[in-house]
């Protein structure tokens, strides 16, 4: 059985999950750069930045996790990313 950590709730089954995305940086106010955070996601090896939601609190958070090993390196709430 695979365990994410929430933020909030602590550690869970990773079925309670949802994958958002990866967390990328866009301005609303330059449609070909919105469009294109949106749709063309790159693949990166290595740790990446991800949007989770813990489906039964609806708490959103943040995962670092290694896309080579699948290990969730740290999580955390948007407003409290740690040092």
């Amino acid at each position: 059985m695979k365990l994410l950590t929430c933020p909030v709730n602590g550690t869970r089954n990773i079925t309670e999950f949802q994958y958002l995305g990866p967390v990328r940086a866009a301005s609303a106010e330059d449609p070909g750069e919105l469009t294109e955070a949106l749709f063309f996601a790159e693949n990166p090896l290595g740790v990446l930045t991800e949007w989770w939601r813990h489906t039964p609190s609806n708490t959103v958070f943040i995962a670092e996790r290694h896309t080579v090993t699948d290990e969730i390196l740290a999580t955390y709430l948007p407003s409290r990313k740690p040092d």
